[in-house]
Protein backbone atom coordinates (compact mmCIF):
# COMPACT_ATOMS: atom_id res chain seq x y z
CA UNK A 1 0.00 0.00 0.00
CA UNK A 2 1.38 3.80 -0.85
CA UNK A 3 0.54 6.49 0.84
CA UNK A 4 0.68 10.08 0.82
CA UNK A 5 -0.33 13.11 2.07
CA UNK A 6 -2.06 15.90 -0.31
CA UNK A 7 -3.31 18.63 1.81
CA UNK A 8 -3.59 19.45 6.01
CA UNK A 9 -6.02 16.47 7.14
CA UNK A 10 -6.27 14.17 4.44
CA UNK A 11 -4.06 11.17 3.52
CA UNK A 12 -4.04 9.75 -0.02
CA UNK A 13 -3.13 5.66 -0.46
CA UNK A 14 -3.31 2.56 -3.26
CA UNK A 15 -3.97 -0.36 -2.40
CA UNK A 16 -3.18 -3.44 -4.74
CA UNK A 17 -6.29 -6.05 -5.24
CA UNK A 18 -6.44 -9.28 -7.45
CA UNK A 19 -8.17 -8.56 -10.42
CA UNK A 20 -10.41 -11.85 -10.49
CA UNK A 21 -10.56 -12.81 -7.10
CA UNK A 22 -11.04 -16.15 -8.15
CA UNK A 23 -7.24 -16.15 -8.97
CA UNK A 24 -5.63 -13.99 -5.93
CA UNK A 25 -2.26 -14.79 -7.05
CA UNK A 26 -3.13 -13.10 -10.30
CA UNK A 27 -2.96 -9.56 -12.13
CA UNK A 28 -3.46 -6.87 -9.63
CA UNK A 29 -4.80 -3.50 -10.17
CA UNK A 30 -5.20 -0.35 -7.99
CA UNK A 31 -7.55 1.14 -5.87
CA UNK A 32 -7.27 4.65 -4.70
CA UNK A 33 -8.46 5.58 -1.36
CA UNK A 34 -8.60 9.39 0.49
CA UNK A 35 -8.96 9.54 4.09
CA UNK A 36 -10.07 13.15 5.88
CA UNK A 37 -8.74 13.16 9.61
CA UNK A 38 -11.20 12.82 12.67
CA UNK A 39 -11.53 16.61 14.00
CA UNK A 40 -12.38 15.78 17.26
CA UNK A 41 -10.21 14.64 20.34
CA UNK A 42 -11.73 11.35 20.47
CA UNK A 43 -11.33 9.61 17.35
CA UNK A 44 -13.98 6.44 17.10
CA UNK A 45 -12.53 4.62 13.87
CA UNK A 46 -13.40 4.76 10.46
CA UNK A 47 -16.51 5.35 8.23
CA UNK A 48 -16.33 4.30 4.44
CA UNK A 49 -18.42 6.29 2.55
CA UNK A 50 -19.73 5.52 -1.25
CA UNK A 51 -21.26 8.68 -3.51
CA UNK A 52 -23.60 6.22 -5.94
CA UNK A 53 -23.43 5.75 -9.48
CA UNK A 54 -22.23 3.55 -10.41
CA UNK A 55 -19.05 5.44 -11.55
CA UNK A 56 -18.82 8.15 -9.34
CA UNK A 57 -15.68 9.16 -7.39
CA UNK A 58 -15.57 8.22 -3.50
CA UNK A 59 -11.98 10.40 -3.52
CA UNK A 60 -13.67 13.69 -4.37
CA UNK A 61 -16.99 13.00 -2.23
CA UNK A 62 -14.35 13.01 0.63
CA UNK A 63 -12.29 16.14 -0.76
CA UNK A 64 -15.57 17.89 -0.10
CA UNK A 65 -16.28 16.47 3.28
CA UNK A 66 -17.15 19.59 4.94
CA UNK A 67 -20.74 20.18 3.11
CA UNK A 68 -21.12 16.30 2.52
CA UNK A 69 -20.96 15.25 6.29
CA UNK A 70 -21.92 17.13 9.53
CA UNK A 71 -19.40 17.97 11.96
CA UNK A 72 -20.32 15.28 14.03
CA UNK A 73 -19.31 12.41 11.84
CA UNK A 74 -16.23 14.71 10.83
CA UNK A 75 -15.32 14.76 15.05
CA UNK A 76 -15.58 11.25 15.63
CA UNK A 77 -14.61 9.61 12.33
CA UNK A 78 -12.27 9.04 9.71
CA UNK A 79 -14.05 9.41 7.05
CA UNK A 80 -12.89 7.19 3.96
CA UNK A 81 -14.02 7.88 0.22
CA UNK A 82 -12.21 5.39 -2.46
CA UNK A 83 -12.63 4.95 -6.17
CA UNK A 84 -14.07 1.72 -6.89
CA UNK A 85 -12.24 -0.04 -9.56
CA UNK A 86 -13.11 1.40 -13.13
CA UNK A 87 -13.43 4.39 -11.58
CA UNK A 88 -10.97 7.83 -11.55
CA UNK A 89 -7.90 7.04 -9.71
CA UNK A 90 -7.92 3.20 -9.34
CA UNK A 91 -7.39 0.93 -12.22
CA UNK A 92 -10.44 2.85 -14.49
CA UNK A 93 -12.42 2.11 -17.83
CA UNK A 94 -10.50 4.45 -19.97
CA UNK A 95 -12.66 5.33 -23.40
CA UNK A 96 -11.39 7.88 -26.03
CA UNK A 97 -13.95 10.86 -25.61
CA UNK A 98 -12.66 12.91 -29.02
CA UNK A 99 -9.93 14.38 -27.10
CA UNK A 100 -8.07 12.11 -25.88
CA UNK A 101 -7.94 9.26 -23.43
CA UNK A 102 -9.97 10.07 -20.50
CA UNK A 103 -11.20 7.94 -17.42
CA UNK A 104 -14.47 6.90 -17.49
CA UNK A 105 -15.16 8.83 -14.35
CA UNK A 106 -17.86 11.44 -12.98
CA UNK A 107 -16.91 14.02 -9.76
CA UNK A 108 -18.86 13.12 -7.15
CA UNK A 109 -23.20 14.55 -8.04
CA UNK A 110 -24.25 17.44 -6.70
CA UNK A 111 -27.66 16.60 -8.02
CA UNK A 112 -27.45 13.65 -5.55
CA UNK A 113 -26.53 14.34 -2.68
CA UNK A 114 -25.48 17.97 -1.21
CA UNK A 115 -24.41 20.72 -3.42
CA UNK A 116 -26.87 23.35 -4.43
CA UNK A 117 -24.55 25.75 -5.92
CA UNK A 118 -25.30 25.50 -10.10
CA UNK A 119 -21.83 26.60 -10.59
CA UNK A 120 -20.66 23.32 -9.24
CA UNK A 121 -23.43 21.41 -10.91
CA UNK A 122 -22.20 17.54 -12.55
CA UNK A 123 -23.71 14.36 -13.53
CA UNK A 124 -25.82 12.27 -11.22
CA UNK A 125 -25.93 9.01 -12.03
CA UNK A 126 -26.22 8.22 -8.30
CA UNK A 127 -29.59 7.26 -9.02
CA UNK A 128 -29.16 4.82 -12.23
CA UNK A 129 -29.14 8.03 -14.64
CA UNK A 130 -26.53 7.58 -16.89
CA UNK A 131 -24.82 9.98 -19.89
CA UNK A 132 -26.01 8.28 -22.83
CA UNK A 133 -23.05 7.40 -25.18
CA UNK A 134 -24.70 9.62 -28.12
CA UNK A 135 -28.80 9.36 -27.97
CA UNK A 136 -29.25 6.26 -26.97
CA UNK A 137 -33.32 7.53 -26.16
CA UNK A 138 -35.72 7.00 -29.11
CA UNK A 139 -36.12 9.76 -31.80
CA UNK A 140 -39.74 8.66 -32.49
CA UNK A 141 -41.05 8.97 -28.58
CA UNK A 142 -41.44 12.56 -28.79
CA UNK A 143 -43.40 12.61 -32.61
CA UNK A 144 -40.54 14.60 -34.09
CA UNK A 145 -38.96 14.29 -37.60
CA UNK A 146 -38.34 10.59 -37.04
CA UNK A 147 -41.39 8.91 -35.73
CA UNK A 148 -42.01 6.73 -38.15
CA UNK A 149 -39.10 4.75 -37.07
CA UNK A 150 -39.64 0.84 -35.85
CA UNK A 151 -38.61 -0.83 -33.19
CA UNK A 152 -36.35 -3.11 -34.60
CA UNK A 153 -34.20 0.01 -36.37
CA UNK A 154 -34.49 1.61 -33.01
CA UNK A 155 -32.80 -1.57 -31.32
CA UNK A 156 -30.18 -1.62 -34.11
CA UNK A 157 -29.30 1.89 -33.56
CA UNK A 158 -28.72 1.42 -29.70
CA UNK A 159 -26.70 -1.99 -30.54
CA UNK A 160 -24.58 0.13 -33.26
CA UNK A 161 -24.00 2.97 -30.21
CA UNK A 162 -23.26 0.40 -27.36
CA UNK A 163 -20.72 -1.80 -29.23
CA UNK A 164 -18.95 1.12 -30.61
CA UNK A 165 -18.32 2.40 -27.14
CA UNK A 166 -17.39 -0.89 -26.27
CA UNK A 167 -15.01 -1.12 -28.70
CA UNK A 168 -13.40 2.19 -28.03
CA UNK A 169 -13.41 1.22 -24.17
CA UNK A 170 -12.09 -2.27 -24.97
CA UNK A 171 -9.17 0.08 -26.78
CA UNK A 172 -8.07 2.29 -24.58
CA UNK A 173 -8.20 0.05 -20.77
CA UNK A 174 -5.78 -1.80 -19.24
CA UNK A 175 -5.56 -4.30 -18.52
CA UNK A 176 -7.94 -5.48 -20.89
CA UNK A 177 -9.92 -7.82 -18.02
CA UNK A 178 -11.34 -4.89 -16.25
CA UNK A 179 -14.04 -4.37 -18.45
CA UNK A 180 -15.11 -8.28 -16.81
CA UNK A 181 -14.15 -7.22 -13.22
CA UNK A 182 -15.65 -4.34 -12.13
CA UNK A 183 -19.27 -5.99 -10.78
CA UNK A 184 -20.35 -5.14 -7.34
CA UNK A 185 -19.26 -8.17 -5.60
CA UNK A 186 -15.40 -7.38 -6.48
CA UNK A 187 -15.90 -4.06 -5.50
CA UNK A 188 -17.49 -5.26 -2.10
CA UNK A 189 -14.16 -7.62 -1.66
CA UNK A 190 -11.96 -4.47 -2.38
CA UNK A 191 -13.62 -2.54 0.09
CA UNK A 192 -13.38 -5.39 3.00
CA UNK A 193 -9.75 -5.25 1.95
CA UNK A 194 -9.64 -1.38 2.76
CA UNK A 195 -11.56 -2.07 6.08
CA UNK A 196 -8.59 -4.71 7.41
CA UNK A 197 -6.08 -2.01 6.23
CA UNK A 198 -7.72 1.11 7.60
CA UNK A 199 -7.22 -1.48 11.16
CA UNK A 200 -10.77 -1.64 12.24
CA UNK A 201 -12.70 -4.88 12.94
CA UNK A 202 -16.06 -3.86 11.58
CA UNK A 203 -16.67 -1.35 7.89
CA UNK A 204 -18.92 1.48 9.32
CA UNK A 205 -20.70 2.72 5.96
CA UNK A 206 -22.76 5.66 5.08
CA UNK A 207 -23.22 4.48 1.05
CA UNK A 208 -25.81 6.30 -1.45
CA UNK A 209 -28.06 5.30 -3.85
CA UNK A 210 -26.11 2.87 -5.79
CA UNK A 211 -23.88 2.88 -2.99
CA UNK A 212 -26.62 1.35 -0.80
CA UNK A 213 -26.25 -1.73 -3.45
CA UNK A 214 -22.76 -1.83 -2.38
CA UNK A 215 -23.08 -1.49 1.22
CA UNK A 216 -26.09 -4.53 1.06
CA UNK A 217 -23.61 -6.88 -1.00
CA UNK A 218 -20.83 -6.57 1.35
CA UNK A 219 -22.93 -6.65 4.61
CA UNK A 220 -24.43 -10.22 2.72
CA UNK A 221 -21.10 -11.44 1.92
CA UNK A 222 -19.27 -10.23 5.68
CA UNK A 223 -21.60 -10.15 8.17
CA UNK A 224 -19.78 -10.44 10.68
CA UNK A 225 -17.34 -7.74 9.38
CA UNK A 226 -20.21 -5.23 9.42
CA UNK A 227 -20.64 -2.65 12.00
CA UNK A 228 -22.87 0.66 11.67
CA UNK A 229 -24.44 0.68 8.22
CA UNK A 230 -26.80 3.57 6.90
CA UNK A 231 -27.84 2.76 3.10
CA UNK A 232 -29.60 6.08 1.89
CA UNK A 233 -31.62 6.13 -1.05
CA UNK A 234 -31.85 2.16 -1.41
CA UNK A 235 -31.65 0.10 -4.67
CA UNK A 236 -33.97 -3.14 -4.63
CA UNK A 237 -31.62 -5.92 -5.38
CA UNK A 238 -34.46 -8.40 -6.23
CA UNK A 239 -34.71 -6.10 -9.27
CA UNK A 240 -33.93 -6.96 -13.25
CA UNK A 241 -32.76 -4.53 -15.52
CA UNK A 242 -36.24 -3.91 -16.45
CA UNK A 243 -37.94 -3.09 -13.37
CA UNK A 244 -35.85 -0.57 -12.11
CA UNK A 245 -36.18 1.16 -15.39
CA UNK A 246 -39.77 0.62 -15.17
CA UNK A 247 -39.96 2.37 -11.39
CA UNK A 248 -37.50 4.83 -12.10
CA UNK A 249 -39.78 5.89 -15.00
CA UNK A 250 -42.92 6.29 -13.25
CA UNK A 251 -40.63 8.23 -10.56
CA UNK A 252 -39.47 10.32 -12.69
CA UNK A 253 -42.67 11.19 -14.05
CA UNK A 254 -44.47 11.62 -10.61
CA UNK A 255 -41.43 13.84 -9.73
CA UNK A 256 -42.46 16.26 -12.81
CA UNK A 257 -45.90 16.98 -11.84
CA UNK A 258 -44.53 17.74 -8.26
CA UNK A 259 -41.99 20.03 -9.94
CA UNK A 260 -44.90 21.95 -12.19
CA UNK A 261 -47.22 22.16 -8.87
CA UNK A 262 -44.13 24.16 -7.04
CA UNK A 263 -43.57 26.04 -10.19
CA UNK A 264 -46.70 27.48 -10.51
CA UNK A 265 -47.51 27.78 -6.93
CA UNK A 266 -44.22 29.86 -6.59
CA UNK A 267 -42.06 27.75 -4.91
CA UNK A 268 -40.05 26.64 -7.53
CA UNK A 269 -38.65 30.36 -8.99
CA UNK A 270 -36.42 32.54 -8.27
CA UNK A 271 -36.56 36.00 -7.03
CA UNK A 272 -38.82 37.98 -9.50
CA UNK A 273 -39.30 35.04 -11.61
CA UNK A 274 -42.28 33.90 -12.96
CA UNK A 275 -43.05 29.98 -13.99
CA UNK A 276 -43.67 29.66 -17.52
CA UNK A 277 -45.80 26.40 -17.64
CA UNK A 278 -49.50 27.85 -17.41
CA UNK A 279 -53.02 26.02 -16.71
CA UNK A 280 -53.05 22.92 -14.25
CA UNK A 281 -50.58 20.53 -13.43
CA UNK A 282 -51.71 18.94 -16.15
CA UNK A 283 -51.20 21.50 -18.91
CA UNK A 284 -47.67 22.00 -17.28
CA UNK A 285 -46.51 18.49 -17.94
CA UNK A 286 -48.06 18.68 -21.45
CA UNK A 287 -45.93 21.97 -22.16
CA UNK A 288 -42.75 20.36 -21.07
CA UNK A 289 -43.72 17.35 -23.28
CA UNK A 290 -44.53 19.77 -26.33
CA UNK A 291 -40.96 21.35 -25.78
CA UNK A 292 -39.04 18.34 -26.05
CA UNK A 293 -41.05 17.74 -28.87
CA UNK A 294 -40.91 20.74 -31.11
CA UNK A 295 -37.04 20.68 -29.93
CA UNK A 296 -36.79 17.45 -31.55
CA UNK A 297 -38.00 19.35 -34.74
CA UNK A 298 -36.38 22.50 -34.68
CA UNK A 299 -33.62 22.58 -32.23
CA UNK A 300 -33.37 25.93 -30.17
CA UNK A 301 -30.83 28.58 -30.93
CA UNK A 302 -28.30 29.00 -27.93
CA UNK A 303 -25.70 32.06 -27.57
CA UNK A 304 -23.19 29.95 -29.46
CA UNK A 305 -23.90 29.99 -33.08
CA UNK A 306 -22.32 26.82 -33.73
CA UNK A 307 -24.65 24.86 -30.71
CA UNK A 308 -28.16 23.80 -31.22
CA UNK A 309 -30.39 22.45 -28.56
CA UNK A 310 -32.77 19.40 -29.46
CA UNK A 311 -35.26 17.56 -26.89
CA UNK A 312 -33.43 15.03 -25.82
CA UNK A 313 -31.04 17.36 -24.57
CA UNK A 314 -33.90 19.16 -22.74
CA UNK A 315 -35.10 15.57 -21.51
CA UNK A 316 -32.12 15.16 -20.08
CA UNK A 317 -31.59 18.10 -18.35
CA UNK A 318 -35.60 18.06 -16.74
CA UNK A 319 -34.65 14.44 -15.74
CA UNK A 320 -30.98 15.23 -13.45
CA UNK A 321 -32.82 18.48 -12.34
CA UNK A 322 -35.01 16.66 -10.56
CA UNK A 323 -32.75 15.18 -8.57
CA UNK A 324 -32.98 17.55 -6.24
CA UNK A 325 -35.61 20.48 -5.39
CA UNK A 326 -32.81 22.91 -4.66
CA UNK A 327 -32.28 23.10 -8.22
CA UNK A 328 -35.61 23.49 -9.70
CA UNK A 329 -35.68 27.15 -9.63
CA UNK A 330 -33.27 26.42 -12.04
CA UNK A 331 -34.72 24.42 -13.99
CA UNK A 332 -37.19 26.97 -14.44
CA UNK A 333 -35.38 29.99 -15.39
CA UNK A 334 -33.99 27.34 -18.21
CA UNK A 335 -37.67 26.42 -19.00
CA UNK A 336 -38.75 29.73 -18.86
CA UNK A 337 -35.99 31.26 -21.39
CA UNK A 338 -36.82 27.95 -23.91
CA UNK A 339 -40.51 28.16 -23.64
CA UNK A 340 -40.97 32.11 -23.92
CA UNK A 341 -38.14 32.91 -25.91
CA UNK A 342 -37.30 30.02 -28.14
CA UNK A 343 -33.45 29.87 -26.20
CA UNK A 344 -31.83 27.47 -25.55
CA UNK A 345 -29.06 28.93 -23.79
CA UNK A 346 -29.19 28.15 -20.52
CA UNK A 347 -30.81 24.66 -21.42
CA UNK A 348 -27.78 24.24 -22.44
CA UNK A 349 -25.44 25.44 -19.91
CA UNK A 350 -27.17 23.29 -17.68
CA UNK A 351 -26.79 20.10 -19.45
CA UNK A 352 -22.61 20.96 -20.04
CA UNK A 353 -22.68 20.95 -16.20
CA UNK A 354 -25.09 17.94 -15.39
CA UNK A 355 -23.00 15.74 -17.77
CA UNK A 356 -19.37 16.40 -17.27
CA UNK A 357 -17.46 13.64 -16.16
CA UNK A 358 -18.93 11.21 -18.48
CA UNK A 359 -19.91 8.19 -16.28
CA UNK A 360 -22.09 5.90 -18.76
CA UNK A 361 -19.08 3.56 -19.53
CA UNK A 362 -18.73 2.84 -16.01
CA UNK A 363 -22.01 3.00 -15.25
CA UNK A 364 -22.89 0.24 -17.98
CA UNK A 365 -20.23 -1.56 -17.67
CA UNK A 366 -21.45 -2.65 -13.65
CA UNK A 367 -24.44 -2.93 -14.18
CA UNK A 368 -24.48 -5.28 -17.15
CA UNK A 369 -22.22 -7.50 -14.86
CA UNK A 370 -24.53 -7.06 -11.69
CA UNK A 371 -27.81 -7.53 -13.40
CA UNK A 372 -28.06 -10.31 -16.20
CA UNK A 373 -30.10 -9.61 -19.27
CA UNK A 374 -33.40 -10.80 -20.38
CA UNK A 375 -35.99 -11.28 -22.66
CA UNK A 376 -35.94 -11.03 -26.43
CA UNK A 377 -36.54 -8.56 -29.27
CA UNK A 378 -40.64 -9.45 -28.76
CA UNK A 379 -40.72 -8.63 -25.17
CA UNK A 380 -38.52 -5.43 -25.22
CA UNK A 381 -40.90 -4.34 -27.53
CA UNK A 382 -43.98 -4.54 -24.92
CA UNK A 383 -41.92 -3.34 -22.43
CA UNK A 384 -41.12 -1.01 -24.23
CA UNK A 385 -44.27 0.68 -24.99
CA UNK A 386 -45.40 -0.07 -21.68
CA UNK A 387 -42.75 2.28 -19.98
CA UNK A 388 -43.49 4.70 -22.89
CA UNK A 389 -47.48 4.73 -21.92
CA UNK A 390 -46.51 5.04 -18.02
CA UNK A 391 -43.45 7.73 -18.88
CA UNK A 392 -44.80 9.79 -21.92
CA UNK A 393 -41.80 12.06 -21.18
CA UNK A 394 -38.87 9.89 -19.65
CA UNK A 395 -39.54 6.67 -20.81
CA UNK A 396 -37.61 6.77 -24.13
CA UNK A 397 -34.55 7.14 -22.22
CA UNK A 398 -35.24 4.83 -19.64
CA UNK A 399 -36.43 1.64 -21.32
CA UNK A 400 -34.28 -0.69 -23.43
CA UNK A 401 -32.06 -1.40 -20.55
CA UNK A 402 -31.49 -5.27 -21.52
CA UNK A 403 -31.05 -4.52 -25.21
CA UNK A 404 -28.07 -1.96 -24.12
CA UNK A 405 -26.50 -4.57 -21.89
CA UNK A 406 -26.64 -7.21 -24.45
CA UNK A 407 -25.05 -4.82 -27.43
CA UNK A 408 -22.62 -3.95 -24.46
CA UNK A 409 -21.52 -7.26 -23.32
CA UNK A 410 -19.52 -8.54 -20.48
CA UNK A 411 -22.60 -9.83 -18.95
CA UNK A 412 -22.60 -11.26 -15.08
CA UNK A 413 -24.86 -14.03 -14.64
CA UNK A 414 -25.93 -12.93 -11.25
CA UNK A 415 -29.85 -13.22 -10.68
CA UNK A 416 -31.45 -10.53 -9.07
CA UNK A 417 -32.26 -11.92 -5.58
CA UNK A 418 -33.46 -9.84 -2.21
CA UNK A 419 -30.39 -9.96 0.03
CA UNK A 420 -30.85 -10.96 3.82
CA UNK A 421 -27.25 -10.25 5.44
CA UNK A 422 -28.29 -12.31 8.32
CA UNK A 423 -25.91 -12.00 11.59
CA UNK A 424 -25.28 -8.70 10.17
CA UNK A 425 -25.40 -5.46 12.66
CA UNK A 426 -28.56 -3.65 12.35
CA UNK A 427 -28.61 -1.66 9.07
CA UNK A 428 -30.56 1.64 9.03
CA UNK A 429 -32.14 2.52 5.34
CA UNK A 430 -32.98 5.80 4.40
CA UNK A 431 -36.00 6.45 1.79
CA UNK A 432 -37.24 9.22 0.48
CA UNK A 433 -40.92 9.57 -0.19
CA UNK A 434 -40.86 11.75 -3.26
CA UNK A 435 -36.98 9.71 -4.64
CA UNK A 436 -37.50 9.42 -8.50
CA UNK A 437 -34.30 7.81 -8.93
CA UNK A 438 -34.58 5.26 -6.52
CA UNK A 439 -38.41 5.04 -5.40
CA UNK A 440 -39.30 4.97 -1.77
CA UNK A 441 -40.68 1.60 -2.64
CA UNK A 442 -37.12 0.09 -3.23
CA UNK A 443 -36.07 1.53 0.35
CA UNK A 444 -38.81 -0.03 1.69
CA UNK A 445 -38.47 -3.36 0.12
CA UNK A 446 -34.61 -3.28 1.16
CA UNK A 447 -35.47 -2.66 4.68
CA UNK A 448 -37.81 -5.33 4.55
CA UNK A 449 -35.36 -7.91 3.44
CA UNK A 450 -32.22 -7.35 5.01
CA UNK A 451 -32.39 -9.21 8.48
CA UNK A 452 -31.17 -6.61 10.59
CA UNK A 453 -33.05 -3.37 8.65
CA UNK A 454 -35.11 -0.69 9.24
CA UNK A 455 -36.33 1.65 7.61
CA UNK A 456 -36.14 5.70 7.89
CA UNK A 457 -38.62 8.25 5.88
CA UNK A 458 -37.91 11.41 4.71
CA UNK A 459 -41.28 13.04 3.74
CA UNK A 460 -39.17 15.27 0.83
CA UNK A 461 -38.46 15.48 -2.65
CA UNK A 462 -35.33 14.28 -4.46
CA UNK A 463 -32.66 11.97 -4.30
CA UNK A 464 -31.56 10.43 -0.81
CA UNK A 465 -32.06 12.20 2.17
CA UNK A 466 -29.14 13.03 4.30
CA UNK A 467 -27.17 16.45 3.76
CA UNK A 468 -30.42 18.18 2.61
CA UNK A 469 -33.92 17.05 4.64
CA UNK A 470 -32.50 18.86 7.78
CA UNK A 471 -32.43 17.59 10.90
CA UNK A 472 -34.51 15.39 12.04
CA UNK A 473 -32.71 12.84 9.33
CA UNK A 474 -29.42 14.61 10.22
CA UNK A 475 -29.89 13.38 13.76
CA UNK A 476 -31.41 9.93 13.08
CA UNK A 477 -28.02 8.82 11.18
CA UNK A 478 -25.54 10.61 13.20
CA UNK A 479 -26.64 9.54 16.52
CA UNK A 480 -26.72 5.63 15.12
CA UNK A 481 -23.39 6.26 13.36
CA UNK A 482 -21.38 7.57 16.16
CA UNK A 483 -23.25 5.85 19.64
CA UNK A 484 -25.17 2.84 18.24
CA UNK A 485 -28.48 3.83 18.55
CA UNK A 486 -31.16 2.98 15.36
CA UNK A 487 -33.87 5.43 15.68
CA UNK A 488 -37.39 4.27 16.60
CA UNK A 489 -39.36 1.60 14.29
CA UNK A 490 -41.20 3.53 11.65
CA UNK A 491 -39.81 6.98 12.44
CA UNK A 492 -40.78 9.56 9.24
CA UNK A 493 -39.22 13.12 9.25
CA UNK A 494 -41.08 15.27 7.59
CA UNK A 495 -39.91 17.83 5.50
CA UNK A 496 -38.45 21.11 7.31
CA UNK A 497 -37.96 18.92 10.10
Amino acid sequence: MAKSADRTGFQCAKVKVPLDYSQPDGQTIEIAMKKHLATGSVRQGTLFVNPGGPGYSGVDMVESNETQFSPTLNQAYDIIGFDPRGVGSSTAITCDDGAGQQPAKAAQGGMGVNDPQPGSLVADAAGDDPTPFRDAENPAADGGAEGNISFPTLIDEITKDFKQEEANCAAHTKPAGLLDHVDTVSVARDLDVLRALSGDQKLNYLGFSYGTYLGATYAELFPVNTGRMVLDGAVDPSLSLRDRAAGQAKGFEAALRTYVQQCQSGQAVQENQSCPLTGDADAGVQQVRSLIASADKTPLKTADPNVTVDGSTIRSVVRRFLYSSEYWPFLTYALDQAITQKDGSYIQVLYGKATAGGSAPTFYAVNCQDIPVQGDMASWEKDYQQILQSSPTFGASLGNQDARCQAWGHNGTRKPAPIHAKGAAPILVVGTTGDPATPYAWSQALADQLASGRLLTWEGNGHTAYGRSGACVQKAVDTYLTRGTMPEEGLTCKNGQ
